[in-house]
């Protein structure tokens, strides 16, 4: 079988050369994930132009988003993203106990409870959330906007994983903890 390997800026188009320096200025760095993920430019570019638009007009603060992120890759079983999702979920306040509550797909926060368990039905469901996961959601104070949002949410975080999945390209981050 084909071993996909993280290649070298230079491997790749001109366009995805240049998302790729914009990231390492963002980043301090290039993601092994982002770098060959960049095998597609256009690929590239509508996964970072998503996060963006969703990180700047969301119903979201980061800190969910990054709940939205964990509980996705532990559903997804992606180890490259978990351990991604736990330093940035540590950066925007969580901590290691909250990170591993939220990959177990229950927290105390009703809010964030919600959002989670809708999320983790989502991923679990391909995208049939069912009826009990909509109603929490929706009785904890989010809107239709909120679902839509989540919705792309997943989608997002499942490419990321999926991508992972068929490429295991090395990770470059420490590594998450184990749930058991």
């Amino acid at each position: 079988m084909k071993t996909i390997t993280v290649p070298n800026k230079e491997q790749l188009s001109e366009e995805a050369q240049v998302i790729l320096s914009s990231v390492e200025k963002k980043m301090g760095k290039t993601p092994n994930l982002y770098a060959t993920i960049g095998y597609s430019s256009s690929a590239l570019k509508a996964m970072l132009e998503t996060e963006a638009t969703l990180a700047h007009h969301s119903s979201y603060t980061a800190k969910e988003r990054e709940a939205i992120n964990l509980v996705v890759s532990q559903v997804n079983d992606c180890d490259y993203c978990l351990a991604a999702h736990t330093m940035l979920a540590k950066l925007n306040g969580f901590s290691e106990e909250d990170t591993l509550a939220i990959r177990k797909g229950s927290v105390e926060d009703v809010k964030l409870d919600a959002i989670i368990k809708l999320a983790q039905s989502i991923a679990n469901n391909k995208g049939n959330a069912g009826n009990a996961a909509l109603e929490d959601f929706y009785k904890a104070g989010l809107d239709e906007k909120a679902l839509v949002e989540l919705t792309a949410l997943v989608a997002l975080r499942s490419f990321t994983n999926y991508v992972f999945a068929n490429t295991q390209i090395p990770i470059d981050f420490p590594a998450a903890k184990s749930l058991s």
